[in-house]
């Protein structure tokens, strides 16, 4: 894998489809899931700028801050609270359109305005961490992103 990531496309489809191989590529030889999922977190904020990219681990029935790319983030999410805690709790994707929206959202960053959480599975079919997406913007997330995202976070071995 080269150093530098060569995304080609207009559209944010266009984006993704250009993307995954090359992410395929970067995580395949890496058997650490630390490094992996840092790679593929500064891999999405690179390739989209988005405002944060990240992982919290399931961990004694909370979420816990994995790797993550941008400001600082909360360290700790209790189950069903936020969007995180609510994605892990229903075991669903949640797309929010304007986090002052969503019902008890967490703000950990005042610059968030819409955000993607994604459950991933181990083998067992256990959600083991969630994958956390926030945008400056409003609107920024929908069914293109959580098809590629998922697919993105089949790639990681857990």
């Amino acid at each position: 894998m080269a150093e530098n990531l060569e995304i080609k496309g207009n559209t944010k489809e266009e984006k993704y489809i250009s993307l995954i191989p090359q992410l395929e590529s970067l995580l395949q030889h890496e058997t650490d899931i630390i490094a992996n999922m840092g790679n593929l977190c500064a891999t999405l904020k690179y390739c989209f700028n988005f405002l944060w990219v990240g992982f919290y681990f399931v961990k004694e029935n909370q979420l816990v801050l994995g790797p993550f790319q941008g400001p600082i983030a909360c360290t700790r999410i209790n189950k069903g609270k936020g969007v995180c805690g609510t994605a892990w709790e229903r075991n669903e994707t949640i797309i929010v359109e304007d986090v002052d929206a969503f019902p008890g959202h967490i703000a950990c960053s005042s610059l968030s305005k819409s955000e993607i959480v994604i459950p991933v599975y181990n083998l067992k079919n256990e959600v083991v961490a969630v994958l956390d997406i926030d945008s400056e913007n409003l609107n920024t997330f929908d069914k293109i992103d959580q098809y590629f995202l998922t697919q993105i976070i089949s790639m990681l071995k857990l």
